[in-house]
C-alpha cells in the first residue's frame, strides 16, 4: 500500500470507526427509550383499563343493589338481578358472568351453554385453573385478576384482564373483563413503528457515512493529483538543474583544460621540439636543449599539479581513502593556500559509519558553503567543525562575515542556487540543512543521520 492510500485509509478508518460507534449507542439509547416508551403507555393504557373496570362493576353491582338490600333470596328475586345484569354489556365482547362459590356458572351471556355447568376444575391452555383463581380473588375481597378465555367476536382463546367482586350475602361472584389482545395488538404496531425508526437512523447514519468515506476519499484524490502535478513541476524544475548543473561543469572542466593544461601541452610540445633540433647542434646547443627540457619536466610537474586539482574537485582521493574528517581538513588547508581567508577544522568525536553518499554530501555542501563565504562574505575568519551528535553527524560552517537574508535569498528564481543545491542534497539522503545568518555572521549546519544498526536477534 502506498502512503499516500495509507494516509486515506488513517483518515477514513477512524471516521468509520467514529460513526459505527455513534450507531451502536444511538442504536441503544433509541431501544431502551423505546421500551421505556412501551411500558409507560402500556402501564397507562392498563391503569385506565383497570378503572374502566372498577367502574363497570360498580355500576352493576349499583344495578341490582336494590335487590341485594332487600333481604330477598327466592327464585324470582335471583332471576330478576340475573336479568339485569345479562342486559349490561358494552360492546360484543364485553359482558357480566355471574358464578357461585361453588364453581357453578349462573349467568354467562355470551355462552348460554355454561350456565349451569360446574367450572370448577376448568383449566386454560396453560394448565391454570381459571374458575378456582377468580373465585380466590373475589372470596379475598375483589380485585384484578389475569386469565386466558374464549373472546366471542373471534371465537378464540384470548389473554383477559377481569374483575371480579363477591356478593356476600347471596354466595355470588359478580365479574367482568377486557380481552388484552389489542392492548398487544396496539403495542406490537407501536413496537414496529420503533423499529422502523431505528433502522431509518441507522440507514441515515450509514449513509453519511459512506457519504463521508466518499467525501475524504475524493478529497484525498483530489490532493493525490494536486501533489502529483506539483511534484511533477518539482522534478522537471530539478531536471533542468540537473542539466544546468552538467552544463556548468562541463563548462569549467572545458575551460580548466583549454586555458590551462591544453596550453601548458602546447607549450611542452613545442619546447620539447626545439629540444629535439637543437639535441642535433654543437654543443651549446645541446646545453639549451637540455635546459629546455629540464624547464619541460618543471612544467609537467605544474600540468600534474593542475590534474590533480580538476580530480579532486570532482571527486577527492582522500574522502575514500581517509575519511570525511581527512577531507575536509585538506579543504580547509587548500582554502588557506589558495585564498588569504584563514579557514580551521575542528573534528569532536567518532565521526565515521556514514554511507559514501551522505560524506560526499557534506564534502559538496563544505565546498559550496567556503564558495559562496570566499565570494560574498567578505569574513575574517571561517570555521569548520565535524561533531557526532546522538544518532547524527553534524557539519557546522561558521564565519564572521555581513550576513544576508536567508529567506529571501532561498525564494529568488535567480540567486540561492547554492543553497537550494544543499537542501536539495541533504533532502536526498534523508538529512536536516539549518541557516542562520545575522550581520555578525552565518552557520551553515548540516546533520546527516547515521544509519541503524540491526538488532542482535535480526537475521542478516
Amino acid at each position: 500500500m502506498k502512503l499516500r492510500q495509507k494516509v486515506i485509509f488513517l483518515a477514513i478508518t477512524p471516521l468509520i470507526l467514529a460513526l459505527c460507534t455513534i450507531a451502536l449507542f444511538v442504536r441503544h439509547q433509541a431501544i431502551t427509550l423505546a421500551q421505556q416508551q412501551r411500558d409507560t403507555i402500556q402501564q397507562a393504557w392498563l391503569a385506565s383499563k383497570e378503572a374502566e373496570l372498577k367502574h363497570y362493576v360498580d355500576l352493576a353491582t349499583r344495578s341490582v343493589a336494590h335487590l341485594v338490600d332487600s333481604g330477598k333470596r327466592d327464585q324470582a328475586t335471583l332471576d330478576e338481578a340475573k336479568r339485569i345484569l345479562s342486559t349490561l354489556s358494552y360492546g360484543d365482547d364485553g359482558y357480566f358472568f355471574v358464578y357461585d362459590f361453588q364453581g357453578n356458572s349462573l349467568m354467562h351471556p355470551r355462552q348460554p351453554e355454561l350456565v349451569g355447568r360446574n367450572l370448577w376444575e376448568m383449566r386454560d391452555v396453560n394448565g391454570e385453573p381459571t374458575i378456582q383463581r377468580l373465585l380466590e380473588r373475589a372470596k379475598a375481597g375483589g380485585g384484578l385478576q389475569r386469565y386466558i378465555w374464549a373472546k366471542p367476536s373471534i371465537n378464540k382463546s384470548a389473554p383477559k384482564l377481569g374483575y371480579v367482586v363477591p356478593i356476600g350475602n347471596w354466595g355470588w361472584m359478580l365479574g367482568t373483563g377486557i380481552y388484552l389482545d389489542d392492548v398487544d395488538a396496539a403495542l406490537a404496531k407501536i413496537d414496529a413503528q420503533q423499529s422502523r425508526n431505528i433502522q431509518g437512523t441507522m440507514l441515515w447514519i450509514a449513509l453519511l457515512a459512506i457519504v463521508s468515506a466518499l467525501v475524504v476519499a475524493s478529497s484525498g484524490l483530489a490532493l493525490n493529483i494536486s501533489e502529483l502535478r506539483v511534484a511533477d513541476a518539482k522534478l522537471k524544475v530539478l531536471a533542468q538543474r540537473v542539466v544546468e548543473s552538467q552544463e556548468q561543469e562541463r563548462a569549467r572542466l572545458s575551460r580548466d583544460l583549454h586555458d590551462g593544461i591544453s596550453q601548458w601541452l602546447v607549450s611542452i610540445k613545442l619546447q620539447i621540439e626545439a629540444g629535439v633540433i637543437r639535441l642535433g647542434g654543437d654543443a651549446a646547443q645541446q646545453q639549451k636543449a637540455r635546459a629546455s627540457f629540464e624547464h619541460t619536466a618543471g612544467q609537467l610537474n605544474d600540468v600534474l599539479g593542475e590534474v590533480r586539482r580538476i580530480s579532486h574537485n570532482l571527486r577527492p582521493a582522500i574522502l575514500d581513502d581517509l575519511g570525511l574528517a581527512a577531507a575536509l581538513d585538506h579543504l580547509a588547508h587548500e582554502a588557506t593556500q589558495n585564498s588569504a581567508l584563514p579557514v580551521r577544522f575542528i573534528a569532536r568525536g567518532v565521526t565515521d559509519g556514514l554511507p559514501d553518499v551522505a560524506n560526499t554530501v557534506l564534502f559538496r555542501i563544505a565546498q559550496e558553503a567556503l564558495t559562496n563565504i570566499e565570494r560574498h562574505a567578505g569574513a575574517r575568519q571561517v570555521d569548520i567543525t565535524l561533531a557526532r551528535e546522538h544518532n547524527n553527524v553534524t557539519l557546522t560552517i561558521a564565519d564572521d562575515g555581513a550576513g544576508f537574508d536567508a529567506a529571501s535569498v532561498a525564494i529568488h528564481p535567480k540567486r540561492g542556487i547554492g543553497l537550494r543545491n544543499m537542501m536539495e542534497r541533504m533532502d536526498a539522503i534523508g538529512g536536516q540543512l539549518a541557516i542562520t545568518s545575522s550581520a555578525a555572521g552565518t552557520s551553515v549546519q548540516a546533520a546527516a543521520p547515521l544509519p541503524t544498526k540491526p538488532s542482535k536477534g535480526a537475521r542478516s
